[in-house]
């Protein structure tokens, strides 16, 4: 197998990569920081997350999404977890939300208090919501190469998951490594399941650095699977309060821009974004979260 002439990366800075920040970021600093973002080139900006009040950090993600400056042609989109947060996704008027699930039962019981099974229930009338306001949906699986709690996850588990959602009619699926575990054996045994019921053309790849196999694996993806779509944050921010490193402290989170950007020179991959505008963007980040 080849690499693709070219990819998207989906940037993921402004949700998952603040959403576990103790510091809250103000509203006006995310709209600074998704402008500086729109400088990149990036054609698909996760912009927040319209949760529940617990998670403090995306509670303004409705007035970041109305105050941003939207360019044409950019996917602007929102996580959405259930009927109240499609509620808001319509009246903010997005065009594109992020559904999720887990392909683990103890970290959707400890996550979102309810079953896989559940989740999809919930998931139904949101999906119904989508298409009657036509709004594309995209959606994640978590936990895709392994489990804080219950450890290695089953390739089957997984490709039953996506393709309840594929089913559903999400218009692609990100595999997330929640917890950084995976490795290039587990990617190849991970999409060798997947890949017959769900094409790579409609997969995209989340992969967090926790153990440094991040480009390792999206590498095998790209080359051998027809994956197209690389999620990645600015600077390598963000990543899961579960993932611990070696010392016990918070480990490496999402993969970095700049090393997918990296990655994808070395091979002769194309993209749209601009490694110096992500320079400047990640100079912003740091300062940001340092204020």
């Amino acid at each position: 197998m080849a690499f693709p002439r070219s990819i998207q990366i989906v940037d993921v800075t402004a949700r998952d990569g603040l959403q576990n920040e103790d510091k809250i970021v103000a509203a006006a600093d995310k709209i600074s920081l998704i402008h500086h973002l729109n400088d990149c080139g990036f054609s698909h900006i996760e912009v927040g997350s319209f949760v529940g009040p617990a998670l403090k950090q995306m509670a303004d993600s409705d007035v970041v999404f109305a105050g941003i400056d939207k360019k044409p042609g950019v996917r602007y989109s929102v996580l959405v977890p259930n009927m109240k947060g499609m509620g808001r996704a319509v009246s903010a008027g997005v065009k594109t939300i992020a559904v999720f699930l887990a392909a683990s039962e103890t970290f959707s019981q400890k996550n979102i208090n309810c079953s896989i099974a559940e989740s999809l229930e919930r998931l139904n009338p949101v999906m119904e919501a989508a298409k009657a306001n036509k709004i594309d949906v995209r959606g994640y699986v978590s936990c895709v190469m392994g489990c804080p709690f219950e450890g290695d996850i089953a390739p089957a588990k997984v490709a039953e998951v996506s393709d309840a959602l594929y089913q559903m009619g999400v218009y692609e699926i990100s595999l997330g490594d929640t917890i950084g575990v995976g490795t290039p054996d587990k990617t190849k045994a991970l999409l060798d399941t997947i890949t017959p019921k769900i094409p790579g053309s409609k997969l995209a790849m989340h992969c967090h650095d926790t153990y440094g196999h991040a480009i390792d694996n999206i590498e095998i993806a790209l080359r051998d699977y027809g994956i197209r779509v690389v999620d990645s944050a600015i600077a390598g921010i963000g990543g899961c309060p579960y993932a611990k490193s070696a010392a016990g402290t918070r480990a490496p989170g999402n993969v970095a821009t700049e090393k997918v950007l990296q990655f994808a020179s070395r091979n002769g991959i194309q993209t749209d974004v601009n490694p110096v505008a992500v320079a400047k963007a990640a100079a912003h980040i740091q300062m940001m979260l340092k204020k």
